[in-house]
C-alpha cells in the first residue's frame, strides 16, 4: 500500500468507527452498556452485556463454547459460567471505588491486579 493511501486510510478509520456505530468515548461506551440508562453500570448489566458475544458465538445453544464454535477453531472449551465468573472478576477489579457500579471514568480505567 502507498503511503499516500494509508495517510487516507488512516484519516478515514474514525470516521468509518462512528458511522459503524463503534462507541467514541467512555461515555459512549457506558451508555451502550447500560442497559437502564441510569448513566452507572452495576455487574449484571456488564456481565447481560458481554455474555450477548458468547451467545453469539455458541451456535448449538448448549452454553459451552466447544473448539469449533472459537474463533480459529481451536482452543479450550469455555462454558458459560466460566465465562460469567470471569466477567464478574473483572468487573470488581473495575469498580475501583467499591460501590457496585461502574462510571465511564472506571470502564474506561485498566482493572486492578
Amino acid at each position: 500500500m502507498s503511503p499516500r493511501r494509508l495517510a487516507a486510510a488512516l484519516l478515514l478509520a474514525p470516521a468509518l468507527a462512528i458511522a459503524q456505530g463503534f462507541p467514541r468515548t467512555p461515555a459512549d461506551y457506558l451508555a451502550r452498556l447500560d442497559g437502564n440508562g441510569d448513566g452507572r453500570l452495576d455487574e449484571a448489566e456488564y456481565v447481560a452485556y458481554l455474555s450477548a458475544g458468547f451467545a453469539r458465538l455458541d451456535t448449538d445453544g448448549d452454553g459451552v463454547l466447544e473448539a469449533s464454535e472459537l474463533p480459529g477453531g481451536r482452543g479450550r472449551a469455555v462454558t458459560l459460567e466460566a465465562h460469567q465468573a470471569n466477567l464478574r472478576r473483572q468487573f470488581h477489579k473495575l469498580d475501583r471505588n467499591h460501590d457496585g457500579r461502574l462510571s465511564a471514568r472506571e470502564l474506561a480505567a485498566p482493572p486492578q491486579p
